[in-house]
């Protein structure tokens, strides 16, 4: 197996590329596929401030590495969500990628901070955990760029993720998530700038880089993640991309070229976005007087902690 570009002894294969990569030059392979996502979809623009979504796993360190690699000015921001030790180790890794770099790390521990973990606010709330979980990371996330006059928030959500996701809202054809399926949402009513700069890298690439980097990231999956329909989704398109290397990839960008806009037109010239104002807690921007997530830290900061509990 020889490397496509130096025809050196390859240590990896890109099969939606056709091609094998020695570890130089798949290093190079996935800076210049970030640089080209984040190029393509005008996502970091010189001089910018960039808060990265840093969760302890692959894809976030990943990112992190390449984007300081690229000489972009990335600070990272971790939460511990007090899902069991799971939480406790990644939060240690991202910590001590940090340290190791020599880079700032901002840490937020919901139960520290905020009086409840997810675990909690998912039995208060009634809401399954990945829905308070993910609730509450895009609050925070927003909260501290806005605080800290980030330009940008970054997040390691790959091609698979991305392809996993569009599935299922196009199953569903639920058109406001279609409609901001994209791989860069504009600053806008408060909220800060979103990038997907892995959407050209899939999770194996990503896993790869991480191991030829020397990088320690957590393995385990979220205990709570278990029955997740996106886990589901990205099983059934593994099966397809193992018999058709660069359909995940066609199928996404496929989208974005094809059918994007015309979701983002539709639902931004008649579904009725409700103006915002600011919720009267924390001040962020909310179509409610108290936000989603201030009656989610309501419900939940009074309630008795609960054990975790894995989704089956």
């Amino acid at each position: 197996m020889k490397c496509r570009v130096c025809r050196g002894p390859a240590i990896i294969d890109v099969r939606r590329h056709n091609a094998n990569f020695c570890r130089e030059h798949f290093l190079r392979l996935c800076r210049d596929q970030v640089a080209k996502a984040i190029a393509d979809f005008d996502m970091i623009r010189p001089g910018e401030r960039v808060l990265v979504a840093v969760s302890g796993g692959k894809d976030s360190l990943a990112l992190w590495d390449l984007l300081l690699d690229l000489g972009y000015e990335a600070d990272g921001l971790v939460i511990g969500l007090g899902i069991g030790e799971y939480s406790d180790e990644s939060t240690s890794y991202a910590v001590a990628y940090a340290e190791a770099k020599g880079v700032a790390l901002q840490r937020i521990d919901l139960r520290d901070d905020y009086g409840f973990d997810v675990p909690t606010a998912a039995h208060a709330s009634r809401r399954v955990p990945c829905s308070a979980c993910g609730l509450t990371k895009r609050h925070l996330f927003d909260q501290a760029a806005r605080d800290g006059g980030y330009d940008v928030v970054v997040t390691g959500h790959n091609l698979d993720d991305e392809a996993a996701v569009l599935f299922g809202n196009v199953l569903r054809w639920q058109n406001d998530y279609l409609a901001r399926q994209l791989p860069v949402l504009p600053a806008g009513d408060g909220f800060p700038r979103k990038a997907k700069p892995l959407v050209r890298l899939a999770e194996r690439e990503t896993a790869a880089y991480c191991v030829l980097q020397g990088l320690d990231y957590v393995v385990e999956e979220c205990p709570m993640a278990a029955g997740n329909r996106h886990l589901g989704y990205k099983e059934a398109l593994d099966g397809v991309e193992r018999s058709s290397p660069g359909t995940k990839h066609a199928f996404y960008f496929g989208f974005l070229d094809r059918a994007a806009e015309l979701f983002a037109s539709g639902v931004a010239e008649g579904e009725g976005k409700a103006d915002l104002g600011r919720c009267e807690r924390c001040g962020s921007p909310s179509a409610t007087e108290i936000c989603t997530f201030c009656r989610l830290v309501e419900q939940a900061a009074g309630a008795e902690p609960v054990a975790l509990r894995p989704r089956r």
